[in-house]
């Protein structure tokens, strides 16, 4: 009887381990912290004034395909810009006219760069600049901005309001004066 018993602990010790291993490797692979196999790959470099949330090993994407990970994320002081170091797969190639935009998939979703290739011919080298790009939009902006537009335009609506009901007033005024003339 003992040495069934012994073989079912076993057994489930092996099954919890084997779940805490998965749950591990779930945890990694969604915080982009494991990838397999290191690929070869050219740096790009592009300029931003805002990244938002912008992450390390954050993905590349073009047409919505991974093609490299953001290696580096750095800030100029002479400029005042983020510098985001891409490292790309070697079998994609990008040309000179490339446009870099920080997006984020869906509402609450990743960070990644986009990639949008241009027309051209000639191809970014190693260590090439991405001359345009795109800043992250701010959620936190935008909703301030709005709230200000809004403030500023109701305020205007009630000077204009009041402005019209002070001209309406002085001219029943001058009314009144002219009958009280004759």
């Amino acid at each position: 009887m003992n040495g069934g018993r012994t073989a079912v602990d076993l057994w489930v010790g092996i099954f919890v381990a084997i779940g805490i291993g998965c749950i591990l490797f779930l945890a990694l692979k969604v915080g982009n912290l494991v990838t397999f196999g290191s690929t070869e790959g050219y740096r790009l470099e592009a300029r931003f004034d805002n990244i938002g949330s912008l992450k390390v090993r954050a993905p590349a994407k073009a047409a919505g395909v991974v093609v490299g990970r953001v290696e580096r994320i750095r800030f100029d002081p002479k400029t005042y810009q983020a510098v985001v170091t891409l490292k790309i797969d070697n079998t994609y190639q990008f040309t000179t006219d490339t446009i870099a935009s920080i997006l984020t998939s869906g509402l609450l979703g990743e960070v990644y760069v986009g990639l949008d290739a241009g027309g051209d011919t000639t191809m970014l080298p190693d260590g090439g600049k991405i001359a345009k790009t795109q800043s992250a939009m701010v959620f936190e902006k935008l909703i301030g901005q709005f709230l200000f537009d809004k403030a500023a335009s109701a305020g205007a609506d009630k000077a204009a309001v009041g402005g019209g009901n002070d001209k309406a007033a002085s001219s029943g005024a001058s009314d009144k004066a002219a009958v009280s003339g004759k």
